[in-house]
């Protein structure tokens, strides 16, 4: 991600509140006697800063979602959209399963199946009532109404067992943000939508184990107003299709995806024929025929870049990891970018850092994920250290210089007491994340020499792909490759409260 977050939207404490107050789903056995077989899944994947996006007890392999959309009418009509979507989920239970968690905001969900068994879903009674077969709580506040989905199936579903969940909902789209605040999310525009969801925005579109431990493939058919163009994840599986006025765009995302990096943004957008790096990826780019003057000139140069850029990511950390590249610029002008896996969104414009960075995140970020968002440094700082050599690359200052130029200027106690490895949930985006992420690979590069940093970089890649992994982990990597004990090192870097010792900062 590259851009700004002003503030993270009021669900979080919302969700603690509405869950929390539920209570347990699942029979407590006595002291000493034998726990029941079948119990409920998690109401979350655990993380701290958000510990009931995701679900536990169960782990989804593919979604199939087939929205219908319908954008806002010309202003000054309200800037709201209608949307319809199916969306069929497989998933195996890592549990033997008396019931499970979706998440699910601001739908409301009209039909629920499980492996063709109907179960009616209807407005949701009092918090916690169970109504065939499905329990629904909501709660009200002063932004928005956030709706969790649980799903009680019958038969109850054993540990191993395949099943296979439908869903059918909608609803009215807005923004879940206030037009100040960075996307999140179904992000509704006077010309369709831009769809960008990290940390746990994608909630807000389909019923989904929203967090990146869950990770699963993805395929899509959007239909739109004739004449809208609808971009997701991947390459197309077959041609759009147009009757009746309106357009059916089919996409095919077949590898390992987290939720947050899915897409499906509609717009006024020229679908550009398909290129490719020297290495055979395919690449895709919308553009917004709204994006004229030097923002287009700026678009054209920067994503012209992109098989080169390719090409140079190849060639420091191993193959690109998917099965197609691209970008989705968008007119919005709220200065976002996001890497939405095979597809990054821009708002306004593409310019070449920013693009550099975005790919970056393809490997760092994508191929693996943070296993907890305390950690996500190993994105922003990554794929800001992959823009420091870039630039270095094409005969601007080193990587080095960059070190150092971040290094020199004189800052606030509180920049320094600010701890990468744990920013908070409200702290995510800080730009210390991104910097002193960089700051932090490559004073890492300097510790254990050029041979160990490049190998550890691809191992780390190799041994966590299509997954995640943890500051841990990482560190585990490097100080295999390197044979250092590396503790006093990421304790420096990743939680002192003060600005690191110049021992890393070389001519």
């Amino acid at each position: 991600m590259n851009g700004k977050r002003l503030k993270l939207v009021g669900g979080l404490a919302v969700a603690l509140t509405v869950i929390g107050g539920l209570g347990a789903t699942g029979a407590a056995a006595a002291p000493g006697a034998p726990g029941p077989r079948y119990t409920a899944g998690s109401q979350g994947a655990g993380d701290a800063y958000f510990p009931y996006s995701g679900n536990g007890g169960y782990d989804v392999s593919h979604y199939d979602l087939d929205v219908t959309y319908t954008p806002p009418a010309a202003a000054p009509a309200p800037l709201e959209g209608r949307f319809e979507g199916v969306a069929t989920i497989d998933l195996v239970a890592t549990q033997d399963l008396d019931r499970f968690n979706l998440d699910l905001r601001g739908m409301e969900v009209s039909s629920l199946t499980v492996d063709g068994k109907p179960a009616r879903a209807i407005a949701p009674p009092a918090p916690g009532a169970e109504v065939d077969g499905a329990a629904y709580w909501h709660v009200q506040d002063d932004e928005e109404r956030i709706w969790e989905l649980t799903v009680q199936p019958r038969p109850k579903i054993k540990k191993g067992q395949s099943v296979q969940l439908v869903v059918e909902y909608g609803g009215t789209t807005t923004r879940p943000l206030d037009i100040e605040e960075a996307p999140y999310g179904w992000w509704t525009t006077r010309d369709g939508a831009m769809v960008v969801s990290e940390p746990d925005g994608s909630m807000t579109w389909y019923p989904v184990s929203d967090h990146q431990t869950d990770k699963a493939s993805y395929s899509f058919a959007i239909t739109v107003p004739e004449g809208k163009v609808a971009v997701a994840n991947g390459v197309q599986s077959k041609p759009e299709q147009t009757a009746g006025g309106w357009t059916t765009w089919y996409w095919d995302a077949p590898d390992q995806q987290a939720s947050y990096l899915t897409t499906a943004s509609v717009g006024d957008f020229e679908l550009r024929p398909t290129y490719t790096s020297t290495s055979g990826v395919p690449i895709i780019d919308a553009v917004d025929t709204k994006i004229t003057g030097n923002a287009l000139t700026n678009t054209n140069a920067s994503l012209g870049l992109q098989p080169q850029m390719i090409d140079f990511l190849e060639s420091r950390f191993g193959p690109y990891p998917f099965n197609s590249y691209g970008s989705i610029v968008d007119n919005d002008s709220v200065g976002y970018a996001l890497e939405t896996q095979t597809r990054p969104v821009y708002s306004g414009s593409a310019g070449q850092g920013t693009v550099l960075h975005e790919l970056a995140h393809q490997w760092f970020g994508n191929a693996v994920s943070p296993e907890r968002w305390a950690d996500i440094w190993l994105n922003e700082g990554w794929a800001t250290y992959a823009t420091w050599l870039w630039t270095e690359h094409r005969g601007g200052i080193t990587a080095q210089q960059a070190y150092n130029n971040w290094y020199a200027p004189a800052r606030t106690p509180a920049y320094w007491s600010f701890q990468i490895g744990d920013p908070g949930a409200l702290g995510l985006f800080a730009t210390q994340v991104y910097n002193r992420g960089a700051a932090t690979l490559h004073a890492l590069r300097v510790e254990v020499g050029d041979e160990a940093f490049f190998a550890g970089s691809r191992l780390w890649l190799e041994r966590h792909n299509d997954s995640a992994g943890t500051a841990e982990d990482f560190q585990a990597v490097f100080e295999e490759v390197s044979g250092e004990d590396l503790d006093a090192f990421f304790q420096t870097w990743l939680y002192d409260q003060v600005k690191p010792p110049a021992t890393w900062t070389l001519p």
